[in-house]
């Protein structure tokens, strides 16, 4: 099985890729495993030393004829994880159109002329909820995105419902929660607060927080889970799915102040006293906007799972990035 990962240079795209030639094997149409023989990363930059199990492409998702040119005709399974982030889409409207939606119908037009109709990961946002809601989202709450990049996504997923409808992919759209704590430099991300306040400070540097610590909340997931939720994703059967394609998936929710005292607990406080104070207006105005509880009832009916806890999430990171503490 041939497999194909937009954004594949970004931590969660090379770390699916790694986890997938890991386990080696992926579901086929009909259900059973099939080995995985080739993995194709797609995107504008790489880690400077990347799997060599990998097959690297460098190019430009929104430019015709880069994804034909990348995507071998009989590749069967497609991951779509590359995206100009919340706050960059929003800093540059033109481009978060470009690579957000434009990118997004090209993959999906090249989906359409491969051999047979590959099964489709998109990676949405639950950006795609914002404006008056009520306490607690669940499965019926209606998408109303106030940002462009939720807009970006929650079209994202209507592209990848109507061509699943069509019979050119068999399609799966995830919304993310903020997945913490990412390793690396911050991002574009609105979010990218939430996990420099936990990665700095464990690699003895300051972080800024632009937020309110104990206003704010985030709807988080770890790395490590959400890469085992686009495996199963992929990996259900269609009719686990029916008509409706997009889920929620499962999270929790931890304020900032719970983050801070999470860090102290785990790591000391003067780890924890790295964290510095500074609000930042635009910041504070998309996260705002975004969801932070949910009851996730259809997700853990198919499968899919949350963290147990905060703790867990930054244990797990000092474990994979080998922090002393």
């Amino acid at each position: 099985m041939k497999v194909f990962i937009t954004g594949g240079g970004g931590f969660l795209g090379h770390r699916l890729a790694r986890t997938l030639l890991d386990r080696g094997a992926l579901a086929g149409p009909d259900g059973r495993p099939q080995p995985v023989t080739q993995v194709t990363c797609f995107d504008t930059a790489f880690p400077e030393h990347p799997d060599p199990r990998v097959k690297c492409v460098t190019g430009d998702l929104a430019a015709p004829g880069a994804i034909a040119a990348a995507m071998a005709p009989d590749t069967a399974a497609v991951f779509h994880l590359a995206a100009v982030v919340s706050a960059g889409a929003e800093a540059d409207f033109d481009l978060g159109y470009r690579v957000n939606l434009d990118g997004t119908r090209l993959l999906l037009e090249q989906c359409r002329k491969l051999a047979r109709p590959p099964r489709v990961v998109f990676t949405s946002s639950v950006a795609a909820f914002g404006g008056e809601l009520p306490d607690i989202l669940d499965d019926a709450t209606t998408p109303n995105p106030q940002t462009s990049y939720g807009t970006q996504k929650v079209i994202g997923e209507y592209l990848v419902t109507d061509c699943t409808r069509k019979g050119y992919i068999d399609g799966r759209s995830l919304r993310l929660p903020t997945i913490v704590v990412r390793p690396g430099k911050p991002n574009l991300a609105a979010s990218s607060f939430a996990s420099g306040i936990i990665r700095e400070p464990l690699a003895g540097v300051e972080s800024i927080c632009p937020v309110d610590p104990a206003e704010t909340g985030v709807w988080l997931l770890s790395p490590s889970k959400v890469v085992e939720a686009f495996i199963h994703a992929h990996d259900l059967p269609s009719a686990a799915w029916g008509t409706r394609r997009a889920l929620n998936l499962p999270g929790i929710t931890v304020s900032v102040q719970e983050m801070l005292a999470t860090l102290a607990r785990v790591a000391g406080e003067h780890v924890a006293k790295r964290v510095i104070y500074r609000p930042d207006p635009k910041i504070q105005a998309i996260v705002r906007t975004w969801p932070i509880r949910f009851r996730t009832e259809r997700a853990a009916a198919m499968g899919f799972a949350a963290d147990a806890d905060f703790e867990s999430v930054v244990r797990a990171h000092i474990a994979d990035e080998r922090i002393n503490v």
